[in-house]
């Protein structure tokens, strides 16, 4: 965490607005999604180790990242420590944006199961 810019005392010691201060800053300069994806996990970890609240901490800065940058494979490993940061359809986007190959095959796995089972054996039915 060090050559993040945070230490972990400081990740495990700091109050909540001074690490969104920092993070922030620190995403802003350096451009570093992978890393301060890392420190937001860190600081869930901390949420839940702790009685303070550091739930959904930087909301926008999170939506930011994932949403409007390049897909890297950070973000493929850790979205789904970031379920509560977004609405359903926020959340359809950002699968969509991760995994297009998986998003094709399955419109293309439906397409065909609708052509060839669901057509057909409604047509039997019919008869």
């Amino acid at each position: 965490m060090k050559k993040f810019g945070l230490s972990k005392q400081k990740l495990f010691s700091l109050t909540r607005q001074t690490l969104e201060k920092r993070i922030r800053k620190f995403y802003f300069e350096t451009k570093d999604g992978k890393a301060a994806i890392e420190m937001l996990i860190t600081l869930q970890v901390r949420n839940d180790l702790c009685e303070a609240d550091f739930s959904n901490m930087l909301r926008s800065l999170v939506q930011h990242i994932f949403l409007k940058t390049r897909s890297t494979a950070a973000m493929r490993r850790y979205y789904f420590y970031f379920t509560t940061y977004f609405q359903e359809k926020d959340w359809q986007l950002l699968l969509i944006k991760l995994f297009p190959a998986q998003t094709f095959i399955a419109e293309k796995l439906e397409h065909l199961y609708t052509q060839v089972i669901k057509a057909p054996s409604t047509r039997l039915a019919e008869s």
